[in-house]
């Protein structure tokens, strides 16, 4: 699926067959990549997928083994150290110094970036982060959610085009989580394009496109609408009646099932899902006359879609092979 270009401007990010190796194993392999200017694309897909390094390729940290492109117009291979003053990327675990304050850090990596006008840049983006009145506080004292402030200010702090962000609001409570949402669309809605990294599927809606990655391989893109739509998936809730189900019980047999592509517990209860309409009836149908369960269709999700497609990637790490650095 292509996906268009926002008017005025080429892509932001444009790579083709992205691919790199660590001891013979691809971690990344093939990858085509395209955001348009201004757009937030999620980039979505398990541990050890290959999103990292594809984001540490894009941003010129690691040099790809194959492939070629552009980040910003600039050759990802010739032209990285451009690339690098062009792009805020924040990484997965909190990369500044514990042991600075707020304002101390942010000056640091103005001081990084040789930008003028420090003092005047650090206040600003105190303030936009609503970070002003912590300045003085240790990073090291900081929440969570305090700290990813920290980092997103740090990355905005050179007023990059690109925002590259890699799982920014793992173990971050969900009123933290908002806020930097409602930052990330401030941002885009300012020209600013983000390709972010994120586990949350209520994160993956509020993208404008999505990009899931399994074991170094797109398996699927588009906006949320159109990857549920292409999915081709067929889903049923299962829900207990009464305190007799014990439908943690019935994961393993359904799965083992013809038919079915996935079975997941969503709260109280489960979904279990193919593409075979007829196969999948037929699949549960041991299970559809018990008086304790409660079967009934349901639309597919984001999350059905992407469980079934890892259920479906063949994994390309073998017993000693190297999984992505983390």
């Amino acid at each position: 699926m292509s996906l268009s270009v926002a008017p005025g401007g080429p892509w932001a990010i444009d790579v083709r067959g992205l691919t790199k190796r660590y001891n013979g194993r691809e971690v990344v392999r093939q990858v085509d990549l395209q955001v348009a200017p201004g757009r937030i694309c999620g980039f979505l897909g398990p541990n050890g997928s290959g999103k990292t390094t594809t984001i540490r390729m894009l941003c010129g940290l690691l040099t790809p083994d194959a492939g070629e492109g552009q980040c910003l117009g600039l050759d990802i291979r010739r032209q990285a150290a451009a690339i690098k003053r062009q792009v805020g990327y924040m990484t997965q675990k909190f990369g500044l110094y514990e042991d600075l304050s707020i304002r101390e850090n942010l000056d640091f990596v103005a001081r990084l970036f040789e930008l003028d006008q420090r003092h005047q840049r650090v206040d600003q983006a105190l303030e936009r982060l609503g970070l002003a009145s912590r300045q003085k506080q240790l990073a090291g004292a900081l929440s969570g959610g305090w700290k990813q402030r920290l980092a997103l200010a740090a990355c905005l702090l050179h007023e990059p085009r690109l925002l590259l962000l890699d799982e920014p609001t793992a173990g971050v409570d969900p009123k933290a989580r908002r806020e930097f949402w409602d930052e990330i669309h401030r941002l885009a809605a300012e020209g600013i394009t983000v390709l972010v990294s994120t586990h949350y599927m209520d994160e993956a809606e509020r993208c404008h496109e999505l990009v899931y990655i399994a074991y170094g391989e797109v398996l699927a893109r588009g906006t949320a609408e159109q990857i549920v739509a292409d999915s081709g998936l067929c889903v049923w809730s299962l829900q207990g009646e009464g305190t007799g189900a014990d439908l943690t019980a019935l994961v393993a047999p359904l799965k083992a099932a013809p038919g079915v592509l996935s079975v997941a517990a969503f709260g109280q209860s489960v979904h279990v899902a193919g593409r075979d309409p007829a196969r999948l009836q037929a699949a549960i149908e041991p299970w559809r006359q018990r008086a304790d369960l409660r079967w009934a269709p349901a639309q597919p999700d984001l999350e059905d879609v992407f469980i079934s497609l890892i259920g479906q990637a063949a994994d390309n790490f073998g017993p000693g092979g190297r999984q992505e650095t983390p």
